[in-house]
This record gives structure tokens, sequence and C-alpha cells, in this order.
């Protein structure tokens, strides 16, 4: 599937600049692509580097590679449960509070880039099981209508979002 296969109903306009960064990749290419950039960005970075903000109350690069991952297992487990036909709607979630706990600060870039990858390994996993019909699940989560298929675009999306915050504010 791809993200010019969605329904306005599918998503929130709130999402777009994160499902703007997608563009026209397959679902699990997008997935893949997003995995790649991380994996590559991430194998390089020293304990400084993990530890750099480039302003006050800015959010250093462990913090925001520990949000990613974070935020990554919130939307896969809303995908989770939409795709099983659940209706239940879920509540949203402050970032900024799990950033405040993520002690980031006390994780190397081994343990964080493992995170990652196994988060990533189940969310790749799960979204290749499914079929069409499970992808056009709509679930509501935040008080906002998803699809399954959109929350998946939007983890990519996300991700290369903040890659983009990384390159351009990091570096």
């Amino acid at each position: 599937m791809r993200l010019s296969e969605l329904k306005q109903n599918e998503f929130n306009h709130f999402y777009a600049t994160y499902l703007n960064m997608v563009g026209e990749e397959e679902l699990i290419e997008t997935l893949e692509s997003s995995r790649d950039w991380f994996v590559a960005y991430t194998s390089g970075l020293t304990k400084e580097r993990l530890n750099f903000s480039y302003g006050p109350n800015k959010w250093t690069v462990a913090e925001v590679l520990v949000h990613i991952t974070d935020t990554e297992r919130i939307f896969q487990y809303r995908a989770f449960r939409f795709s099983k036909n659940d209706k239940t709607a879920l509540p949203g979630f402050d970032h900024e509070d799990y950033v405040g706990e993520s002690e980031s600060e006390k994780r190397t870039i081994g343990e964080i880039v493992a995170e990652f990858l196994a988060v990533r390994e189940a969310t790749l996993t799960m979204f290749k099981g499914m079929s069409n019909e499970k992808l056009r699940r709509i679930g509501t989560a935040s008080d906002m209508p998803w699809s399954v298929a959109a929350l998946g675009f939007v983890i990519s999306g996300h991700l290369k979002h903040h890659a983009k915050i990384l390159e351009e504010r990091y570096s």
C-alpha cells in the first residue's frame, strides 16, 4: 500500500508533516528505509555527540533517538489493536513527559540502537502479516481517527521528520 491510497478519513491532517515525509514508497519500503537511515546515522555517534543539544531546553541527540523508539512503540500498539478490530478509543500521550522519563543520558548508543531495531523488527513483522482489509481498519487514538496503514506511515514519517531535524540542527 502507498500513502496516496489512504482516504481522507484514515488520518488526521494534524499529522500531515509526518505523512509528507514519506513520499510514494510502499508501507514496508518506507519502514525499511527509515530503519536503514537510523542505523547509518547512529553508526558513528560518540557519547559526547549523544549528549549534544543545539540549544537551551532542546533535546539531546540521545533523547531524540529514544523518543523515536518510544513513539513507534505507541503507534505500533495502536495499529495492533485496531488491526484486531478493537474499537476501544485509545488515549493520547505527552511526548515531553516520555522524554523526561527516558533516562537517555544513562544509555549507550548500542543499547539505543538495539532497542530501536527490536521495536522496528516487530513493527515490520506485524505490518508484513496484515491483509489490505486489516490495513484499512480504523480506530480512534488521541480523539482522532486512524487507519492501521496510516499509523504505519506515520511511524516512518515521524522518524524521517526527526532525521531531518537531526541533520539540519545537530550537525
